[in-house]
């Protein structure tokens, strides 16, 4: 939540300084290229492949072969991304006409120069993944998830200070890349005194004798393709958004920004939480089997507790949401608007996304990367025409204004979600019995939900009918039937978001929900405590 929380106050920095301009969507667009490499060899590829087999080991007991596979992984691992570094900065025009091809002339220079800059602190966030997977394997959590905040910190600061310089928009995007690679650093740095505690005899190497560390080798192959495939889906979507408009580039990233939080609280952090226990797993193919069901049912049941309002917030007052977290400085009520939309196509396919992850961290503790692999590919595939229909052509031919045409993108990405979430949980039914949610816990977690949304939104309503727009706020939001009211964002956000919070836990808890329970208890004993 830390991590979150800081990734919100780095894009309203972000969005305060350089809005949803030209060269926001180049910065944006720039950070994504080289961070390809983090996404393919980071946090994922290493939960698939390093963590069953490593966590597998220390739940053995045999603390020697462990260490041996970590200092293997880490040298094979720094090899590989000092190559990569070095091809992507020679290759760094090819990649920003493939990711960006709607950049030309100077927009297109630039983003390639500061691609060039960032891609030397992508290898130090692999290598920061690779510690991540060392401390969540001896069941440390906090501190690999709480070092984003240190890279979040190094950005937000750089911002701050040369933006109050009043640098103009092409300098500030240049030293705020040198900022990236700064917190790249830091980011790697304050996990590794953890990490070489916990590591008894931790010697790096390049050798590949070990039997633990060419399965390693085995499933990080699978995994990387399965993680490629899934980047080739977050760079259609980076090309097509290119094409579309100059501000839907920035936008669609604004919108993963918010949408993912819900995904990384609830989906990632349980999946990560879930994946070394269940590799830790054993016994005979019943009795593991069993145990991987009550953890996957457990998982599930929390996720989707937590997801379904988050949903069902980004559809009915995602304007209130966009708007307490970004609207300020450059960054308008009509850039609120935009936003607003996006996040109603992301609504579609969040609680999918979220389960979908925890399912493919079921088959990396199972030892199986393949049938991830494959699902992904099938939804990759069929998501790329959809999008190219959907967001490129479909707005033209029903009249819909062009930029509109990203919204389609989220959309898209949303039943493709669906669809591989269903294809995961259908082929763990096969490998180890029924899995999924108890029936009826989804009809009943969105009727809550949906009950207070609507709360929400009547409240939203009512201030607007009681204090009235801006002029200023009316004229930027074009017109729209549920106009925001003349106040501050951040006051609007409070006085929506926590009655909707109330109204939620208030009819979970009434329809005896357990998860609902469990949240008023704790928070009932901490404040006895104190």
């Amino acid at each position: 939540m830390a991590s979150r929380l800081m990734g919100l106050v780095r894009e309203r920095a972000f969005a305060h300084y350089l809005g949803n301009g030209v060269l926001a969507a180049v910065f944006k667009a720039a950070l994504r290229i080289p961070n390809f490499l983090q996404n393919l060899f980071g946090e994922g590829v290493l939960s698939g492949s390093f963590i069953p087999v490593y966590a597998g080991l220390l739940g053995k007991g045999d603390t020697k072969e462990a260490d041996r596979v970590a200092g293997a992984v880490f040298g094979l691992l720094a090899l590989a991304m000092s190559v990569m570094v070095a091809v992507g900065m020679l290759a760094t025009p090819l990649f920003v006409d493939t990711i960006a091809p709607g950049f030309e002339g100077e927009a297109r220079e630039m983003a390639i120069r500061l691609v060039r800059i960032l891609f030397p602190g992508t290898g130090m966030l692999v290598l920061s993944a690779w510690c991540l997977g060392v401390l969540n394997s001896h069941r440390k959590f906090f501190l690999s998830y709480l070092a984003p905040v240190v890279w979040n910190l190094a950005i937000i600061a750089t911002l701050a200070v040369a933006g109050s310089r009043g640098l103009s928009e092409e300098r500030l995007v240049v030293v705020l890349s040198y900022g990236v690679v700064v917190g790249s650093f830091l980011q790697f740095a304050v996990q590794v005194p953890s990490v070489l505690r916990l590591l008894g005899g931790f010697r790096p190497s390049l050798s590949t004798a070990s039997e633990s560390v060419r399965q390693v080798l085995r499933s990080f192959g699978t995994v990387v393709l399965g993680r490629g495939v899934v980047q080739v889906s977050a760079y259609v979507d980076t090309s097509y958004a290119s094409l579309i408009a100059d501000r839907a580039l920035s936008t669609l990233t604004y919108a993963q920004t918010i949408y993912l939080i819900p995904v990384s609280l609830f989906g990632m952090s349980i999946s990560a939480a879930e994946l070394p226990e269940m590799s830790r797993a054993a016994g005979a193919g019943e009795e593991v089997a069993g145990k991987l069901r009550t953890r996957l049912e457990a998982g599930s049941r929390r996720i989707a507790f937590f997801v379904v309002p988050s949903s069902a917030a980004l559809l009915l007052i995602g304007d209130v949401v966009a708007g307490g977290l970004l609207q300020t400085g450059r960054f308008t009520a009509a850039d609120t608007r935009y936003l607003w939309y996006l996040l109603m196509g992301s609504s579609v396919g969040l609680v999918a996304s979220a389960l979908g992850r925890l399912y493919a961290s079921t088959f990396y503790a199972l030892k199986d990367t393949r049938t991830p692999l494959r699902f992904a590919t099938l939804r990759v595939g069929l998501g790329a025409v959809a999008a190219w229909f959907l967001a490129l052509r479909l707005p033209g031919l029903v009249g819909l204004p062009e930029h509109l045409g990203a919204v389609f993108l989220t959309i898209t990405s949303g039943l493709m979600a669906w669809f591989e979430s269903r294809m995961l949980r259908r082929a763990l039914a096969r490998q180890i019995g029924p899995v999924g949610l108890p029936p009826g816990l989804l009809t009943r977690l969105w009727g809550a939900a949906l009950a207070a949304g609507l709360t929400g939104l009547g409240i939203k309503v009512a201030l607007a009918r009681v204090l009235g727009p801006m002029p200023r706020v009316m004229e930027e939001w074009g017109g729209s039937l549920v106009p925001p009211p003349a106040l501050h964002p951040v006051l609007l956000f409070l006085a929506v978001v926590l009655p909707f919070g109330a109204v939620y836990f208030g009819i979970t808890g009434a329809l005896g929900i357990p998860e609902a329970r469990a949240v008023l208890q704790r928070v009932l004993r901490r404040r006895a405590a104190r």
